[in-house]
């Protein structure tokens, strides 16, 4: 059967016309696919992990991205210029000249994969590797058109710059690496700006085949790789042969690295998952803290299982470094726990606010003799940690000597309930009981307090009365409240009392052994049953807090603020950067100059003969007089006599009670206490035992030894104790008030009196004070 051939024919004029049809409706196709709107963002964008950096844009620590990558987006400025080159010369050459679709590879790569019948070429440019990258699809002749497309689109609306930062910030560089910073950091240790041309040429060449050339686990196909990179690199121009040569004999270089974990505990609190937070660390003091609070850890042999410490600026009220504890992974008890913010007892570190509290409601100058003398208060009994006591003391003495009966002296004059609301206007919140259930012992710390919280009531002080909450993530602008809880007169003064020279930069009498010491004040704190050690170390630009102790809160006898915590803040004090502001408070008009009385420190009343001169703030009025010397008449003349309190309990030498005054000691000027009962102390509580002669207590006074003494129970006379005879008094139950007195000895003689009130209960129903 015959062949039956079709023939078609077209008029020349018919064809030229379809053919100018189509090639019109293609180019309009075009320019309509080209002008549809795109979203380069998704092609562009990366899904960066968290990176926590400081306040110098370095990195401290990172967390994978919501895709289980590490990826750290950089600009283009931000990238090694070898890294630049190199992807370049083996990825895209001709990519600053073609618009998305490069027609030179296209046609290199079909005739290699005619020649070779099989894909062995995808003349893919770099531009439309960021869209397979963000379009992953299988391989196939409609997905290059697609991506050659979406490339073209792509370079229309987009520049250069922003399509290679995209590839470098995409392109994957083995196990779970996104982008050339994650795999600079992880391979090389070092960021990607950094990179070596060798470096850089092995980088360059992964994003192929990442898994084939992993260097980790192929280090000799990597160096192939490699060394194929330098030489594009080399015929490209981009690198001399004598750079070359050098570059394939040097050796792999690659090896696991770390990312960055400094302030790991800051970087759990402030993870966010999706962005980079800028924070106010400094790196260096970050890492130099933490070193050194390992170090000085090791010193203590097991006996105290953790520390922390928290570096503040104090003008911007930022934090330098956090250390939440001394080894996040190997502290006994949990080194994830961060201590900076864990609740511990401050033991005297908050004595500083109470001295400052009370100078500023004009309840306490720094010159004022206090009392150092046994304090008994029924069910309280404050001692000297080293058990002794000191008597007369000036108060800025027995601030910087952390003597407690003194500091409790203090805080009965201005009361526990101011006390405890000025504390926490220094934002220490964790105050969660009642003032009464602090009681006085608030000040020696009775309480607990975090080390973060503490250490910014410190800055306050440093920044003369002024606070803010601190800071530790970067803003573009401070928002922060900033409220003045203590005048600057107070502060400088304070500063003054608190002043003493760092361990190891004295000699005894005084002289500095290192020359150009930085002028700081000081503070420790030991809490009860030696738990907690603490210090504090300050001036105008930083504060340095440290605490030491054990996370399950067991005692050591190494747990000293002075002996274990001062030492290290001290040596991180040293290491810290020259202050950018005076190191010490300028006087200015803060503080003027008054004449008190020598010998009680109080501004002189016109009976003082010993006089002397003290500065104080201007802000303190001149109330508070001296009461010690008082006139008596004497025959014809009057003469000037001291009198002095009895006990140290309500110590104020501008209002001295009822003193007992005796012709003798009138003739020698011999100081004379007043009289105060000191057992049964007031409003004490005391349960009967039904043992034989077991409930009775032995009354006793301030002038047991040296006067005669009658008492009076509920108003009824009881007897009399002598010198060498105390008076026991039988307990029954109820509320009772006890008197005592003494007689005086003519009609200038006055007579002293004290009272107290006390209560007896039942078994279970009370405490029984020793």
């Amino acid at each position: 059967m015959p062949k039956i051939r079709w023939r078609f024919h077209i008029p020349r004029r018919k064809a030229v016309r379809l053919f100018a049809a189509c090639l019109v409706t293609a180019c309009l196709a075009f320019a309509i696919l080209m002008a549809w709107p795109m979203d380069t963002g998704h092609y562009l964008d990366s899904t960066p992990s968290q990176s926590i950096l400081d306040r110098n844009e370095r990195t401290l620590y990172s967390f994978l991205n919501d895709e289980e990558q590490w990826c750290f987006p950089k600009s283009l400025d931000a990238v090694s210029p070898h890294l630049i080159k190199a992807t370049l010369a083996t990825e895209d050459q001709h990519f600053y000249f073609h618009p998305g679709v490069d027609p030179l590879a296209v046609c290199r790569a079909i005739g290699q994969n005619l020649g070779s019948k099989q894909i062995v070429s995808g003349a893919s440019t770099l531009t439309m590797q960021i869209v397979k990258l963000s379009d992953a699809s299988k391989r196939s002749l409609f997905s290059k058109l697609e991506q050659a497309t979406q490339a073209l689109r792509l370079e229309v609306r987009t520049d250069k710059g922003d399509i290679l930062e995209a590839y470098l910030n995409n392109a994957p560089y083995g196990m779970n690496l996104v982008g050339c910073e994650s795999a600079a950091l992880r391979y090389f240790g070092k960021p990607a700006a950094e990179l070596t041309l060798s470096e850089a040429a092995l980088l360059a060449g992964l994003p192929k085949a990442p898994t084939a050339y992993a260097p980790l686990k192929h280090p000799q196909r990597a160096i192939k790789r490699r060394n194929h990179v330098l030489l594009r690199m080399f015929e490209e121009g981009h690198i001399s042969e004598k750079r070359y040569a050098e570059a394939i004999r040097s050796s792999l270089g690659a090896r696991w690295h770390e990312f960055p974990k400094a302030a790991p505990h800051l970087a759990m609190q402030i993870n966010k998952k999706t962005e980079t937070v800028r924070t106010t660390i400094d790196l260096e003091i970050q890492e130099s803290a933490q070193r050194l609070t390992k170090q000085h850890l090791g010193k203590f042999l097991g006996e105290v299982g953790n520390a922390a410490m928290i570096v503040v600026d104090v003008p911007s009220a930022t934090v330098l470094a956090h250390v939440g504890s001394a080894d996040f992974f190997g502290t006994p008890g949990g080194g994830q726990v961060d201590v900076c913010s864990s609740l511990r007892s401050p033991g005297s570190a908050l004595k500083p606010f109470a001295y400052a509290w009370a100078m500023e409601q004009q309840q306490l100058y720094s010159s004022e003799m206090l009392l150092d003398d046994r304090l008994d208060y029924g069910l309280y009994d404050p001692e000297n940690y080293d058990g002794r006591y000191h008597g007369l003391v000036r108060a800025s003495e027995a601030l910087k000597r952390s003597l407690n009966v003194p500091a409790i002296t203090v805080l009965e004059r201005i009361g526990t309930d101011t006390f405890y609301s000025f504390l926490e206007d220094a934002g220490i919140g964790t105050l969660t009981q009642s003032p009464g259930h602090y009681g006085l012992g608030l000040v020696l710390g009775s309480c607990e307090v975090r080390l973060d919280e503490l250490a910014a009531a410190y800055c306050m002080l440093a920044n003369l009365g002024e606070y803010r909450e601190l800071r530790t993530v970067s803003e573009p602008a401070d928002t922060r409240a900033s409220k003045r809880l203590i005048t600057r007169g107070t502060c400088i003064k304070l500063f003054e009392m608190l002043e003493q020279h760092l361990p190891n930069e004295a000699h005894r009498a005084g002289t500095p052994v290192l020359a150009n010491t930085t002028r700081v004040c000081w503070k420790t704190g030991t809490s009860s049953k030696h738990r907690d050690a603490w210090a504090f170390v300050f001036n105008r630009q930083y504060v340095v807090g440290v605490w030491m102790g054990n996370n399950d809160g067991a005692p050591s006898p190494y747990l000293v603020g002075s002996s274990a915590s001062l030492p290290l803040a001290a040596e991180m004090f040293r290491k810290l950067p020259a202050a950018d502001v005076s190191a010490w408070p300028d006087v200015y008009e803060e503080i003027h100059s008054v004449q008190i009385c020598a010998e009680s420190g109080l501004p002189a009343s016109r009976f003082c003969k010993d006089l002397d001169t003290e500065k104080i703030p201007r802000n303190q009025f001149l109330h508070r007089v001296c009461d010690v010397h008082y006139p008596v008449v004497v025959g014809d003349k009057t003469e000037v006599f001291e009198r002095w309190p009895g006990a140290a309990r309500r110590w104020d030498l501008a209002k001295i009670s009822a003193p007992v005054v005796r012709d003798a000691e009138r003739r020698n000027g011999l100081r004379k206490e007043s009289l105060e009962i000191l057992r049964p102390p007031d409003k004490a509580e005391y349960v009967v035992t039904g043992e034989s002669n077991g409930d009775r207590i032995k009354l006793k006074t301030s002038l047991d030894e040296e006067s005669e003494i009658h008492w009076y129970l509920d108003d009824v006379y009881i007897g009399k104790s002598q010198p060498d005879s105390r008076l026991s008094l039988p307990l029954k139950p109820g509320k009772h008030t006890l008197a005592c007195l003494t007689l005086g000895h003519d009609s200038r003689s006055s007579q002293d009196v004290d009272v107290v009130d006390f209560e007896v209960v039942l078994p279970g129903k009370g405490v029984v004070v020793q």
